[in-house]
């Protein structure tokens, strides 16, 4: 959640931050919540000072052989009063904290406002492939080269599923390891993070309550428990209602996981094969920092998700968001998104995201300062590092040759066992 104190400074200025994102917010109905909270706590805190104040002199008006009947009475009326005011603070409290958790982050100053059509290309790598011969699409390729049974995957999951199979599973599992031992290169400590995660893992990670319909929920497990939609969802909860020293920042950490979305909604066209799905595999690279060291982290995070795909050979760019098309989440992202020829277009493979404090507030995450030992909320950050079911297409579709097999990039054939190509079934004798 946001800082409340930027609200109560000056309202206006944060509803001119989030009509960058396209939001409205109107904030009058909290300010009154919050104005008649500060008077119940004074009125509450007058009134217990009161009532300890005379509770105090009661036995000694006792023990100097006065009446205290009527005195106890009113005290238990007081007491009456105040456990009416408290319930009364609780009401206005937990609806004031609704109103902060359903807040998206303020976008950071130097986004442009808008969505999608605002979103600004600011690097590219490389060239868009072209072809002698005509070229197929991801998933003619793999199922010529028996990378993916998507019939049976479907027969076994429903729409939006897939099973790798033989090379395709070598192949998948080559880009994974291959993530993996970039990201131990830099000093990042690998996490294997559980699949079921509780509901407040979803709230301090900034998904619930507001996305909750996008998760897969477990109506039998105890508690309220969902499967992790990234690996962020539970590296961002590490140190959740925990102080940490200024001096243990900043903490690298980078998971593996699959992912689970629900992906409401049709599938177009463009999306088929492994574009879009319920269930794919991902590796997320997370940071916790220091307010001084964020935009040194998000730029290091940046770098190392766009070399992964630099390491690949493949075409992509990095575009920079409008405000309106960073999640509600983050303060600023960056997109890499590569380049499939068969659409013609660029999908995102890595979203490197800075979240400021937004995060940090939620699960109370703070760290000790050294110089003055004041108490400030960390800055968290993520990026996909990456996300497999879209590098795999664009590594088919850029990478086939004339004959229809496809060139092994040269950083995975040391996990596919020296494997230079991918040849179609009918020619593997």
């Amino acid at each position: 959640m946001i800082d409340v104190n930027l609200i109560r400074q000056d309202a206006e200025a944060v509803r001119q931050r989030y009509l960058k994102r396209g939001k409205d917010i109107d904030f009058s109905e909290f300010l009154t919540l919050d104005e008649q909270r500060k008077a119940l706590i004074a009125s509450t805190e007058a009134m217990k000072a009161e009532r300890n104040k005379v509770s105090g002199e009661i036995p000694k008006l006792k023990k100097a052989g006065k009446d205290v009947s009527a005195t106890i009475a009113e005290m238990k009326a007081l007491g009456d009063k105040i456990a009416e005011q408290d319930a009364e603070l609780d009401t206005v409290n937990e609806k004031i904290r609704d109103f902060l958790l359903r807040l998206p982050n303020l976008p950071d100053e130097d986004l442009l406002a808008g969505g999608k059509e605002n979103n600004k290309p600011i690097k590219t790598f490389g060239t868009k492939p072209s072809f002698s011969f005509e070229p197929k699409n991801h998933v003619d390729l793999a199922k010529s080269l028996g990378l993916i049974d998507y019939e049976r995957g479907a027969k076994l999951a429903g729409n939006g599923s897939w099973i790798y199979t033989g090379m395709g599973a070598r192949l998948e599992w080559a880009l994974l390891n291959y993530f993996i031992d970039s990201h131990i290169a830099k000093g990042y400590t690998f996490m294997l993070p559980p699949y079921m995660l509780t509901y407040e893992c979803g709230l301090t990670a900034g998904q619930f309550p507001k996305f909750e319909d996008d998760v897969y929920q477990l109506a039998n497990a105890e508690g309220k428990k969902f499967m992790l939609p990234t690996a962020e969802t539970a590296l961002v909860n590490l140190y959740r209602d925990e102080i940490l020293s200024e001096s243990e920042l900043p903490k690298k950490f980078f998971g593996y996981s699959a992912c689970f979305r629900r992906e409401a909604g049709s599938y177009r066209a463009e999306e088929r094969g492994m574009i879009r799905g319920h269930q794919f595999n991902k590796v997320e690279l997370f940071q916790y920092t220091t307010a001084d060291k964020s935009d040194e982290a998000f730029e290091e995070m940046v770098n190392m998700a766009c070399g992964l795909v630099e390491g690949l050979g493949l075409h992509y760019q990095l575009s920079k968001l409008a405000a309106g098309d960073c999640s509600d989440s983050m303060a600023r992202t960056y997109d890499i998104e590569i380049y499939i020829p068969s659409m013609n277009i660029y999908k995102e493979v890595s979203s490197a995201s800075n979240a400021r404090d937004y995060q940090a507030r939620r699960g109370n995450m703070r760290y000790r300062k050294d110089a003055d030992k004041k108490l400030e909320f960390m800055h968290t950050l993520n990026a996909s590092g990456l996300a497999t079911s879209r590098v795999f297409p664009a590594l088919l579709e850029q990478n086939q040759n004339a004959d229809g097999s496809v060139t092994i990039p040269e950083v995975l054939r040391k996990y596919m066992g020296g494997i230079e190509k991918l040849v179609p079934i009918k020619n593997i004798k």
